[in-house]
């Protein structure tokens, strides 16, 4: 499908109704659309901007296109939230888009190579894993090496998605191999097993243990600090609103950008 015609299906599905479900051309379906309800002022011409986002900026993307869409009358922002090689595979396909922000570097070049960015992708933000448990841990969970316990039920990311690169970088570090029950396409679903409890733990950033609140309950451990992941953002090639794309990537990077997400457990670049 042309980027043209996604185009022209992604807008008669926002027309119909808010039950159209993933974005059209979504590989699997996974992403989740965030879409402001605010309304342009009077006089001014309404303009949307497309944000795809790593699935663990959920939360901290929502808020800064909250404020973005405040700052600028007439703005609309719709954000969709997706593991960070779906993105990509997305973009790939044609979808629309004008900014993309993944969860690490090594997507983010998949990106540029393929042709899909308009600007230098830059870091705006870094991000640790944390071992996430549910509130009682049951399974006694305390450190990385109980994720090679046998009898207990483990959910990681996929490896080929950031989450999972960081998982297999931390064991390794660690000198042995994890026993997964699932792998799961982004942290979000990860997160969401120990969340159901379907899970004993999962291996998740420490930002999503903070957004899941008295649901889990976060465990550090020492290899987390040697992996550490880049967060990068770039425009996207040919987007319809290149200009204000590159207002809301500098906004990702202003000091409000960054208190948004320290609030939730993003570190500096």
């Amino acid at each position: 499908m042309t980027r043209a015609l996604f185009g022209l299906a992604l807008g008669l599905c926002v027309l119909g109704s808010a039950g159209c479900g993933a974005v059209p051309g979504s590989v699997d379906g996974a992403a989740a659309d965030r879409s402001s309800s605010g309304s342009p002022a009077d006089g001014v011409p309404a303009r949307q901007l497309t944000v795809f986002a790593a699935a663990s900026l959920t939360e901290g993307f929502t808020e800064l296109a909250r404020r973005f869409e405040e700052a600028n009358p007439g703005v609309s922002v719709r954000s969709s939230f997706a593991g960070s090689g779906t993105l990509v595979q997305q973009l790939e396909h044609g979808a629309p888009a004008d900014v993309l922000a993944t969860a690490d570097v090594v997507t983010m070049d998949r990106a540029v190579e393929a042709g899909l960015t308009g600007t230098e992708p830059v870091v705006f933000a870094t991000n640790r894993l944390q071992i996430a448990v549910p509130p009682d841990d049951p399974a006694n969970v305390t450190r990385l090496a109980d994720l090679a316990a046998p009898g207990n039920t483990i959910a990681l990311c996929a490896v080929e998605v950031p989450c999972g690169a960081a998982a297999e970088e931390a064991f390794d570090r660690a000198g042995f191999e994890p026993a997964p029950d699932t792998r799961e396409q982004d942290v979000k679903a990860v997160l969401t097993k120990v969340v159901l409890g379907e899970a004993d733990a999962g291996l998740v950033y420490r930002t999503d243990v903070h957004s899941a609140g008295e649901t889990v309950r976060g465990i550090d451990f020492t290899e987390a600090d040697e992996v550490v992941n880049d967060y990068p953002i770039a425009v996207v090639a040919d987007s319809p609103q290149a200009r204000l794309a590159r207002e809301f990537l500098d906004f990702a990077r202003s000091e409000t950008g960054h208190e948004v997400l320290a609030d939730l457990g993003f570190g500096p670049p």
